[in-house]
């Protein structure tokens, strides 16, 4: 059974940084695309940034791009994303999820697995 959990979500100022971590555990981690993604408050899911198996070649939305990094440990069954210069509207509820399908960065919670979400808030 597939299980992923996320952690690290909080409160940030603007400016700010927090690091997201999933636990992936169920099946073979290291060898499938991993995703994040988020929803705000009022808004569709919306994909950020995914990663291929061996970790190569990370791709972000344009909202995230400079500012956030994807990263895993395949040794670990984790997955990452570091988020730096965090702005108001990226506040959100962030998901972990594996074979995420997506259409113009809008993305479906009937297809792949998703995690419970850790919650980022970025206020002064």
């Amino acid at each position: 059974q597939v299980r992923l959990e996320e952690s690290g979500g909080g409160l940030a100022q603007p400016g700010g940084s927090l690091r997201l971590s999933c636990a992936a555990s169920g099946f073979t981690f290291s060898t499938y695309v991993m995703s994040w993604a988020r929803q705000a408050p009022g808004k569709g899911l919306e994909w950020v940034s995914s990663i291929y198996s061996g970790g190569s070649d990370p791709y972000y939305a344009d909202s995230v791009k400079g500012r956030f990094t994807i990263s895993r440990d395949n040794a670990k069954n984790t997955l990452y994303l570091q988020m730096n210069s965090l702005k108001p509207e990226d506040t959100a509820l962030y998901y972990c999820v594996k074979d995420i399908v997506c259409s113009n960065n809008l993305c479906s919670r009937d297809f792949g697995s998703w995690g419970q979400g850790t919650q980022v808030t970025v206020s002064s």
